[in-house]
């Protein structure tokens, strides 16, 4: 397959997360590849959610490999991290659920070890300014990437492309804070799957001038119906044990916006790169 167009590109942008709990059960989760520009260069991050950081006792990332600078489907590498919860520069807002990790010494580790990762970047000016939000309509269709209950093409190292619609305005913040909701299918393992507002080109699929791409956020958590009238947004967990039994998702994802992912990339560089 060759990565020609927009939606095969995202394909790439994300990263499997394979852990270990602290109780001994293992989770799976999602994060991606995100470029900043600042002063002094370009910085690359992987982008997760803090939750599915806290509380790991190991944790990997699994790539694909590249070889003569293209994708080889099936040829896994995966990066165990040692002290892995010690290793993500947290959202210095607590209760912002996002972790970053740079990528400059996981490559670097890698090639130690003679491999060579693809992966594509999503380029942080794609996250929508305070016009641009305004500009977007209530409705707008979103799509979203990542590894839904664990789901992925494990032979083909996949994840799992999604769509839906956005819930409430992105110009607004949901209940006071920097997130909007999506009415999307949103499952354990979509913890940490980035979001885009998307309108391909019928035409020109792969190009997208003219037509909306911007990376709106982060998923962060679902909906759930406790009892009759009574919802509650809980952060979507990396496997299943964490779920209310006898609970029920109502297909409601709760979305962190991208700039939050500026924010905490940004305080990162503020303190550790001159």
């Amino acid at each position: 397959m060759e990565i020609n167009s927009v939606t095969k590109k995202l394909l790439f942008n994300t990263i499997r997360v394979d852990t270990v709990l602290e109780d001994g059960s293992e989770g799976s989760g999602t994060a991606f590849v995100v470029n900043h520009a600042h002063p002094r260069g370009n910085q690359t991050f992987i982008v997760t959610n803090r939750h599915l950081v806290d509380g790991v006792r190991r944790g990997g990332l699994v790539f694909t490999q590249k070889k003569n600078g293209q994708p080889v489907f099936g040829l896994r590498f995966q990066l165990n991290i040692e002290d892995f919860p010690q290793a993500w520069f947290m959202h210095p807002d607590p209760e912002v659920d996002l972790a970053i990790i740079p990528m400059r010494p996981l490559e670097q580790a890698a090639r130690e070890r003679g491999v060579e990762l693809y992966y594509h970047m999503i380029d942080s000016s794609l996250a929508p300014d305070a016009a641009t939000l305004r500009a977007l309509d209530a409705l707008e269709e979103v799509l979203f990437v990542g590894y839904p209950s664990g789901v992925w093409d494990q032979v083909n190292l996949m994840p799992i492309l999604r769509r839906g619609t956005t819930a409430t305005p992105m110009a607004l913040d949901f209940e006071g804070r920097p997130e909007f909701l999506i009415d999307a299918a949103v499952y354990p393992g979509s913890s940490g799957s980035p979001v885009f507002v998307y309108q391909p080109d019928p035409i020109r699929p792969s190009q997208t001038s003219g037509r909306k791409f911007l990376f709106a956020g982060v998923v962060a958590a679902v909906f759930f119906r406790e009892e009759a009238n009574h919802l509650v947004p809980v952060p979507v967990p990396a496997n299943n044990s964490g779920m209310v039994m006898g609970s029920e998702m109502i297909d409601l994802g709760l979305v962190i916006k991208a700039q939050a992912v500026l924010d905490v990339i940004n305080a990162y560089l503020g303190k550790w790169v001159e």
